[in-house]
């Protein structure tokens, strides 16, 4: 036998999904940009255009 599981909340991870395409040119030749001030934002080498895709909630637009 294994170790005992806990129960409870899952373990919440910090990574990021990763966009697929650019949503500028759609293109896929993307990698991570990183700045000084911020961090989390992709780079299309395609049309060299730096974007950051942000989450802004659920529920019914007020």
């Amino acid at each position: 036998m294994g170790p005992a599981r806990r129960r409870g909340r899952p373990q919440v991870t910090t990574e990021r999904a990763a966009p697929f395409y650019c949503p500028y040119c759609g293109e896929e030749d993307l990698e991570p940009y990183v700045t000084e001030e911020e961090s989390h934002g992709w780079y299309c080498r395609s049309c060299a255009r730096a974007f950051r895709v942000k989450f802004l909630g659920l529920g019914v637009r007020s």
